[in-house]
């Protein structure tokens, strides 16, 4: 399948913008990648590239061939998925990105016990925001993206949408946690705030709310790290926030309630991949777990 191997050339010279980026991630000399491009070039009859002062650009034509590559990239490992199902194996390479919510607690238990029954599958994982996860689908670089907020999209089709509430988050001694039920964000605005920053699905549902209300918030910390932001919790005073299924991280040391003014918003959390793809055997079969895991927390609620 040398070809393929050829393809994959132009592929990485897209990715890493460079004849020479392209050849250190294939590990071959730059003049081997340069060669096959202009094979490649001279037998489509048109440049693929532009050739710039600090690196390649693709041309409206390569904007169509690396759309090819990609597919048929795509598609060769939906059969190599399929062979390997047609021999009683059980590999294979599932690519996922997620919301940074989910990432402390919610997708590692589900790939562990994914993994039980297929111990020969591996996993890529990226954390990503919904708008950096649509790119990945529609360059083929994941198979699934588990993302806050992904809004209706040509191409993409939407497995599950589980509504989401937004939680305060403090330690078990926090004055406020020793509360029962919901809590107003008024209460909250009382305590030092570690506020996730504005690229978040949480801060977004909090700034959407205080646009049509006179409170204001006035973080003392502000941070892109959950993890960080959890830490700032260990002085017994301070208060963060996270989605719903975030939230609930397993942790003693630590309480969620819900925030319940009324009109807050809410949000989706989004189960999606590139419609008219099919997807290799074991991505499909994963996203079945994801979707049984979805099911199971009380704040995540399908619609």
């Amino acid at each position: 399948m040398n070809h393929l191997r050829f393809l994959r050339y132009v592929d990485e010279i897209a990715r890493a913008g460079s004849i020479r980026g392209a050849a250190e991630r294939l590990h071959v000399a730059p003049s081997a990648v340069n060669r096959r491009l202009l094979d490649l070039e001279e037998e489509l009859g048109t440049p693929i590239f532009e050739r710039l002062p600090r690196g390649m650009r693709l041309t409206a034509a390569g904007e169509l061939f690396i759309d090819y590559v990609r597919s048929r990239a795509a598609a060769l490992d939906h059969v190599r998925s399929r062979i390997e199902e047609l021999r009683g194996l059980r590999r294979g390479t599932v690519r996922v990105a997620i919301s940074q919510a989910l990432a402390p607690s919610f997708l590692a238990p589900v790939i562990a016990r994914f993994r039980r029954s297929h111990p020969l599958v591996d996993f890529q994982v990226r954390v990503f925001d919904h708008g950096q996860a649509l790119t990945a689908l529609r360059a083929f670089e994941i198979d699934l993206a588990l993302v806050f907020n992904l809004p209706p999209q040509p191409g993409v089709e939407r497995q599950v949408l589980l509504e989401q509430r937004l939680h305060a988050i403090m330690h078990a001694e926090h004055p406020l946690a020793r509360t029962r039920g919901p809590l107003r964000l008024r209460e909250c605005a009382e305590w030092p705030l570690a506020l996730p920053d504005r690229d978040t699905g949480g801060r977004q549902m909090l700034e959407r709310f205080l646009a049509r209300s006179s409170m204001r918030l006035r973080p003392v910390i502000e941070s892109n790290s959950f993890e960080f932001l959890r830490s700032c919790l260990e002085d017994r005073e301070s208060i963060s926030f996270q989605i719903g299924i975030g939230a609930l991280i397993g942790r003693a040391d630590l309480v969620a309630r819900v925030v319940d003014d009324a009109g807050f918003p809410r949000g989706d959390l989004v189960l999606a991949h590139l419609a008219g793809r099919q997807l290799p055997a074991i991505a499909h079969a994963f996203a079945g777990a994801v979707r049984q895991a979805l099911s199971r927390p009380a704040s995540a609620k399908p619609r």
